[in-house]
C-alpha cells in the first residue's frame, strides 16, 4: 500500500547498502515518480539499482566545502533529504534543511572525515554523546521548523520501538495497571515502576555465506566503512541510577544530560555478556550506538534537586555474523587500520537469521527479550536488495520517512519521541517474527567455576557482571 504522496523531490545522500535496499521501499509505499528522486554518492556502488528504478544518479563526493553548494542546487522548501552517507557532517546537513524548508533523515549523527579518530579532539567529541549534544543543539533552536528525523534505522531507531512494546508487555504480565503512556514522563516513570534496571539491545547475526573471510578483508552484513567508525570510537553506555562500580577505565562527559558515560577504549574492544531467545548466552561487542544514550535520557526520571533519581543503564550487545568477528579481530590486531579489501555479504548470503531486540532486566520477570527475528530467505522473498541485517535497517528508515511526511513541522525529532505504534504499522510486515521471550538469565550464570571473578553477586544486574574482562 501506498502509505502517503509526496509531492516534493527526495535527494538520497550515499547508495551503500542501506541506500540500495530501502530504494524499492521507498517505490513501493511513498507515491512519488521516479524522476523526483535524486542520489548523490561519492562512488559507483548502487549506480545499476539506481538505473533499475528509474532515478538520477550523482557520481560526486559530499565534502565541507561543496555541501551547501550542492544540496542548495537539489533541494527546496518541501523536498526530503535523506542522509544514508559516511563522513559527511549530519549536523551541517540538517542545518541546511532547517534553511531551505527541507525535511530531512539520517540514521546516525556523523562528523566531517576524521571526526571518529582524531587524536586532536578529546574523547567526548568523538563519542556519540559529544555528537549527539550537537545535533540537540540544532533541536532547540528548531522548535515548529521542517521534521528532521535523527538517527532512525534499526539500531538506533526501531529500537526504541521495541522498548515500549516490551515496557507495556511486562506491565500486563506483571499485574501493573498501565495505560500507554502519552509523554516522555509517562514512559519513564513505567520504567521506573517496573523495575527496569538494564536495556541491552541484544543482536545475534547468524548470516553466512560459502566463501570464507580471506586474510586482508573485512566482511560483514551491512556498512563496513560505518561499521570500522563506530568500533573505533570510545565504547558508550547510557549509565543507570543503580550502578554501585564505577569503572576504572570509565570517564564522565563534563557537559550536556549527564546520561552516559564512555570508556578509554574502542568499542570494538570492549565485549559483555547478554542474552537473546534464539542464541542462548552470547559475548558482544559494546559498539557505540546512540540508542544508548537517547534510551537512557528518555527514561531518566528528575528527582526533586533536578538530579537523577531514576536511569537504567543502556547499550549495544553486537554479536555480528561469524566473518564480521574474524575481520574486527584481525582489524584489532593491525592497531584498528582498515583492511584495505572489503567485502558486503548480501546475494552471497546463503542462510542465517539477524535476531535483533531489546533485553529488559531486573524487573519482576527477570529478563525479557522483544524485537524482530528475520531471515535470508524471509528477506528475499519480501523485499530486492536487502539481507535480513539491512532490511531491519531499511524499514526503519521507511517508516521514519513517512512519520515526517505525516508530520511535517515537528522541528529535530529522536526515534523515542515518535509513536511507536504507527511505526508499528508500516514496519511489522518486514520484520518476520516479532518476539517476546522472557528468560531467567543473568550475567552471574555459570560464573566464577572455573576460575575466581570478581562479581557483585546482590545485584546481578551490575554492568561489572555483564562486563568481559
Amino acid at each position: 500500500m501506498k502509505h502517503v504522496r509526496f509531492s516534493g523531490k527526495i535527494v538520497m545522500v550515499g547508495m551503500g547498502s542501506i541506500g540500495q535496499g530501502v530504494l524499492p521501499l521507498i517505490f513501493r509505499h511513498i507515491d512519488i515518480d521516479p524522476e523526483r528522486v535524486v542520489i548523490v554518492t561519492a562512488d559507483d556502488r548502487g549506480r545499476d539499482v539506481a538505473e533499475e528504478y528509474g532515478v538520477r544518479f550523482i557520481e560526486e563526493p559530499v565534502t565541507r566545502e561543496n555541501h551547501a553548494e550542492m544540496m542548495r542546487s537539489l533541494l527546496g522548501a518541501g523536498d526530503f533529504l535523506l542522509n544514508l552517507s559516511v563522513e559527511v557532517s549530519s549536523v551541517a546537513l540538517m542545518e541546511l534543511c532547517q534553511e531551505v524548508g527541507a525535511l530531512y533523515l539520517d540514521t546516525c549523527i556523523e562528523p566531517w572525515p576524521g571526526g571518529y579518530t582524531d587524536p586532536n579532539l578529546t574523547y567526548s567529541q568523538r563519542s556519540n554523546y559529544g555528537l549527539r549534544e550537537t545535533a540537540l543543539a540544532v533541536k532547540r533552536r528548531s522548535a515548529g521548523g521542517p521534521t528532521a528525523v535523527i538517527t532512525h534505522g534499526a539500531n538506533p531507531g526501531i529500537v526504541s520501538y521495541f522498548v515500549k512494546r516490551a515496557l507495556l508487555d511486562i506491565a500486563r504480565d506483571t499485574g501493573v495497571a498501565a495505560e500507554t503512556p502519552k509523554d516522555r514522563a509517562g514512559w519513564a516513570g513505567l520504567a521506573q515502576s517496573l523495575g527496569v534496571k538494564t536495556i541491552h539491545i541484544a543482536e545475534r547475526d547468524t548470516q553466512v555465506c560459502l566463501t570464507p573471510k580471506k586474510p586482508g578483508e573485512f566482511v560483514n552484513t551491512w556498512s563496513i566503512d560505518g561499521f570500522v567508525s563506530e568500533g573505533c570510537q570510545p565504547a558508550e553506555l547510557g549509565w543507570g541510577t543503580h550502578e554501585r562500580h564505577f569503572p576504572a577505565d570509565g570517564a564522565r562527559h563534563e557537559a550536556g544530560s549527564g546520561s552516559a558515560i564512555y570508556l578509554m577504549r574502542p568499542g570494538a574492544s570492549t565485549k559483555v555478556r547478554t542474552w537473546t531467545p534464539l542464541a542462548g548466552t552470547i559475548q558482544g561487542f559494546l559498539i557505540t550506538h546512540n540508542e544508548a544514550i537517547s534510551i537512557a535520557d528518555y527514561y531518566t526520571v528528575a528527582g526533586s534537586d533536578g538530579a537523577a533519581a531514576y536511569r537504567p543503564t543502556v547499550h549495544y550487545a553486537y554479536h555480528p555474523c561469524d566473518d564480521a568477528v574474524l575481520s574486527v579481530h584481525e582489524l584489532a590486531g593491525r592497531n584498528w587500520q582498515q583492511q584495505t579489501r572489503q567485502r558486503l555479504m548480501v546475494d552471497e548470503v546463503v542462510s542465517g537469521i539477524d535476531e535483533l531486540g531489546v533485553l529488559l532486566m531486573g524487573h519482576a520477570k527477570k529478563a525479557y527479550w522483544y524485537g524482530s527475528r528475520l531471515t535470508i530467505d524471509e528477506t528475499r522473498a519480501l523485499v530486492p536488495h536487502n539481507n535480513a541485517t539491512s532490511l531491519q535497517v531499511t524499514v526503519g528508515v521507511l517508516a521514519g520517512m513517512i512519520w515526517a511526511m505525516e508530520n511535517p513541522k515537528a522541528g529535530v525529532v529522536e526515534p523515542d519521541e515518535i509513536d511507536h505504534e504507527r511505526a508499528f504499522q508500516i514496519m511489522t510486515p518486514y520484520l518476520g517474527n516479532l518476539v517476546g521471550q522472557y528468560g531467567d538469565w543473568t550475567p552471574l550464570q555459570d560464573r566464577g567455576v572455573l576460575f575466581p571473578e570478581d562479581l557483585d553477586r546482590d545485584d546481578p544486574w551490575q554492568f561489572k557482571n555483564f562486563r568481559v574482562v
